[in-house]
């Protein structure tokens, strides 16, 4: 399967500096993701890879031979993708504004019909704990559910290093369990959604709106 990790933060550096923290959490994701679930293909998302330009404008609102080549590749990304994981910090109790603004670039067909995992942190106490309320809204609307167990890091940088491996080595058995829970739930359903996808084509029964969303309204 390929499972993409989304990093919600465009910083440049920390704090701490060098690396972000984000970085640190989504290495720690993907070295799990690789050493408990071989064979799949898991590749992150950084923010800071993508010029999403100066005003708002999705990749599906312009001209199909008009699409920015970086936004074309980062939606086909999306929808080859089986499962997602949504890295984020708390922002004013709320999700990432860089994770959301990048998010906020793509349809949602092209999430539908998977699932996704919530991973927040904080430097603090709280672990981004109140921005995962928000996410869980966000990524429904999006129709990549999230499942159920959810990751909160509380005092991230103390825990987990610049390549993605505890700080204290004597706890990595510890971190990779509490991880294990909401990625195993991860890619339990996602192997179940590819499965149903490739006996039931999703979109005959359940269609998505092609002009506008009041497709979906109610009949009046």
């Amino acid at each position: 399967m390929n499972i993409l990790i989304f990093l919600g933060s465009s910083r440049t550096s920390g704090p701490p500096r060098p690396k972000r923290l984000g970085e640190r959490v989504s290495l720690a994701c993907s070295l799990l993701l690789n050493k408990a679930f071989p064979g799949n293909t898991i590749e992150i998302i950084d923010p800071l890879d993508y010029e999403t330009g100066g005003i708002f404008k999705p990749e599906f609102a312009y001209s199909r031979k008009q699409v920015p080549q970086q936004l074309a590749t980062l939606a086909e990304k999306i929808k080859l993708a089986d499962a997602y994981v949504m890295v984020s910090p708390e922002y004013n109790h709320s999700m990432s504004p860089a994770l959301a603004h990048l998010l906020n670039h793509f349809g949602s067909s092209l999430f539908s019909f998977k699932p996704s995992a919530i991973v927040t942190y904080s430097a603090g106490q709280w672990g981004g704990a109140r921005a995962a309320v928000s996410m869980r809204t966000f990524l429904s609307e999006l129709g990549c559910l999230p499942v159920s167990a959810m990751v909160h890091l509380p005092g991230v940088q103390n825990v987990f290093a610049e390549d993605g491996h505890t700080i204290n080595p004597d706890e990595q058995t510890h971190w990779d369990e509490y991880l294990y829970r909401t990625l195993a739930q991860l890619i339990w359903w996602a192997q179940a959604c590819q499965t149903q996808r490739s006996s039931v084509n999703p979109v005959t029964i359940s269609k998505a709106f092609t002009d506008s969303p009041s497709q979906r309204n109610a009949p009046r």
